[in-house]
């Protein structure tokens, strides 16, 4: 089992800080089109998986998760939306990841099951459209082009987020095996 020294110690903060960056060009692709906004799941499951399958591989002990999350919450609290809608969600999901791989004792399946959820590290953000619709209308009313926000109603219909959901763990479980085929790590 791999657990953690001095090298994986400074393998898992390079994954954080990645993890970090990479969750938001996951946000930033919300700005080219509503339809990535939406999307936001799907986008995640393809940019963060391959970080977080690595990370929990290379480290089969407590805390990999807890960095990752650590490291999203340290970059909103740098660009000043360190809110509860964006915070909580990432503490659970840190928790829960975290939860996942000790039951199952760091196993393989544990590890692609905590990857998953790792993908929601932008949820706070983009749960919003279903959860706060009339919020998240007039931010993009403020803060994009003119029809952004019209555009982005349309394209969030109620039925769209089980889908988003499921199609962005899908995608997330097929980059973990891909990540692990190209890295070789152990599936066991």
């Amino acid at each position: 089992m791999n657990t953690w020294n001095s090298k994986s110690a400074l393998r898992v903060l390079l994954c954080a800080v990645l993890y970090a960056a990479l969750s938001a060009v996951v946000c930033f692709t919300g700005a080219v089109h509503p339809i990535f906004f939406v999307g936001y799941q799907i986008t995640a499951g393809i940019l963060l998986s391959g970080i977080a399958i690595w990370a929990f591989r290379n480290v089969q002990a407590p805390g990999v998760a807890a960095c990752l999350a650590l490291a999203m919450i340290l970059l909103l609290v740098a660009i000043g939306d360190a809110v509860m809608w964006h915070v909580v969600p990432l503490v659970v999901i840190g928790l829960l990841a975290e939860a996942v791989r000790a039951v199952r004792k760091y196993d393989w399946l544990g590890d692609v099951i905590a990857t998953a959820v790792m993908t929601f590290s932008t949820f706070g953000y983009y749960g919003q459209i279903w959860f706060n619709r009339a919020y998240t209308y007039e931010c993009a009313i403020e803060e994009m082009p003119a029809g952004y926000a019209d555009g982005l109603m349309a394209a969030s219909p109620a039925w769209s987020l089980p889908l988003v959901i499921v199609i962005g763990i899908v995608v997330s479980v097929a980059v973990a095996y891909l990540t692990a085929k190209l890295f070789k790590l152990e599936k066991r």
